[in-house]
């Protein structure tokens, strides 16, 4: 997980913890979590912000598969901007 001032005041190891438990299910079961969690997301959320989530989720999703078509040849070489290239960090 990367840190920003958005995310700084988050409790990073208790987030760590719970996403590795998610790790250790099976794919179904990841995504059925994923998709569990969308409803109380959304209703906390305006929909342009909640948009914005989607958004950040399919940017994430692409940089998997561009850093794995570029291994071991890190973010310069990659296609697809990263949250940093977003937020000029």
């Amino acid at each position: 997980m990367t840190t920003s001032r958005a995310t700084e005041t988050l409790d990073h190891e208790a987030l760590r913890h719970l996403v590795n438990q998610a790790r250790a299910l099976p794919l179904a079961d990841r995504i059925t979590l994923l998709k569990a969690l969308i409803p109380s997301i959304a209703q906390e959320m305006t929909p342009r912000d909640y948009e914005g989530v989607v958004v950040e989720l399919r940017l994430k999703g692409e940089r998997v598969y561009d850093a794995l078509l570029h291994p071991g040849q890190g973010r310069k070489s990659r296609h697809v901007p990263g949250e940093r290239d977003i937020e000029g960090r």
